[in-house]
């Protein structure tokens, strides 16, 4: 079994398993057939329907090995109970689960900076690393700019784009400082001049194409709407 996550804006855990990837409503239906005895049971408990059931528990099966066993009618009745098979993917799905909301509990750098230019909603943000697109408030200018780990694009510097090319119009420069790598998704600290490094949320797939570890260039970006500037108390700062 290959272990894989998808990174989006909110992370769905996802066990590659072959060609099937195993989501949280498939464990559902695992853990309720095996409350309830029966797959007939389990789809009418999760008012679903048993076609579907029966036809997803077969693709599973098809995809790794038996997870359900099953018992014709007797004196004993019949019915059906999870294979220890099933109780391993069962266990496999929560560690990833565990991983991934560890890693994609929602991140952000801080960039302190002051507002230049204003443009309706949006503004340029003077930050130590450069100038940000942002939303800006309405007045003040002295402000800080949040960047969600999980709005930031990580390219090798040949390959990024150039700013007409994309909407991601924000970029900058840097070196990985850290890969903190979990079973689907890594955090990936980058050095872009600023007091802290940018935080990046990507998938395992991104590290190993792009080669990601210490010491490796890289080009943030993110697209100015998913960067919010805040108002900056500058008693405290």
């Amino acid at each position: 079994m290959d272990e894989e996550g998808d990174v989006r804006g909110a992370v769905e855990t996802r066990l590659a398993v072959g060609d099937v990837a195993v989501d949280a409503r498939d464990v559902e239906l695992l853990r309720t057939i095996d409350e309830h005895g029966s797959i007939h049971a389990a789809a009418e408990a999760l008012e679903r329907s048993y076609a579907h059931a029966q036809r997803r528990v077969v693709e599973l099966e098809e995809a790794t090995s038996p997870l359900v066993e099953r018992r014709r009618g007797g004196s004993g009745g019949g019915g059906s109970t999870l294979t220890d098979d099933a109780r391993e993917l069962i266990a496999r799905f929560e560690r990833l689960e565990t991983a991934a909301d560890g890693l994609t509990a929602t991140e952000e750098t801080v960039l302190s900076g002051r507002v230049i230019e204003r443009d309706g909603e949006l503004g340029t943000v003077e930050c130590g690393p450069g100038r940000v697109r942002a939303l800006v408030p309405p007045a003040g200018d002295a402000v800080e700019v949040a960047i969600r780990s999980d709005a930031i694009t990580l390219t090798a510097p040949e390959d990024a784009p150039s700013a007409e090319e994309t909407s991601a119009r924000n970029r900058f420069s840097g070196t990985v400082e850290e890969v903190d790598a979990g079973e689907a998704v890594a955090r990936v600290g980058v050095d872009v001049g600023a007091e802290t490094p940018v935080v990046a949320l990507v998938t395992l797939a991104s590290v190993r194409s792009l080669g990601l570890e210490p010491g490796r260039e890289v080009v943030a970006s993110f697209k100015a709407t998913a960067t919010r500037a805040t108002p900056r108390d500058l008693d405290t700062h």
